[in-house]
């Protein structure tokens, strides 16, 4: 049963995702691109996910425990620090020049856009590399 919800949920994700065109890496670069061919349609996108998310959140926390699992999987750090300073610039500055997002790049892989998955092999070897350096340094 949790399978059969996880791929619904994911096909609507996608869904939603191609079609507010937010799969197009032009699209997303023109909303960073506010001296030029500014395109605010993103921030829409973004409103209307936060209009939803928000008091969704706010009514599932209140259950005792998820409806398909036992426990709430949420982070317990809080902490603001250099490693969320740093990530969170290199993931800006990637979705900035790629147009891409992280999660918003797999409906576009399944489009058979050959930029897409090759932004995939590439945040992959990232995340590779990342853990591979987290595991030397701690």
């Amino acid at each position: 049963m949790i399978i059969i919800i996880s791929l619904l949920a994911g096909v609507i994700f996608g869904f939603g995702i191609l079609t507010s065109g937010m799969a197009n890496p032009a699209k997303v670069q023109n909303f960073f691109d506010v001296a030029g061919t500014w395109d605010p349609s993103l921030a829409f996108v973004m409103g209307g996910a936060l209009l939803i998310t928000t008091p969704g959140y706010y009514l599932i926390l209140k259950m005792n425990k998820p409806l398909l699992a036992e426990k709430f999987n949420l982070s317990t750090n809080k902490k603001i620090d250099s490693t969320l300073i740093i990530g969170s610039i290199i993931f800006g500055i990637g979705w900035g020049i790629t147009g891409y997002c992280p999660g918003a790049v797999l409906p576009a892989v399944g489009t058979g856009n050959h930029s897409a998955l090759l932004f995939c092999v590439a945040m992959a070897t990232g995340m590779m590399a990342a853990r591979l350096i987290r595991s030397r340094t701690l």
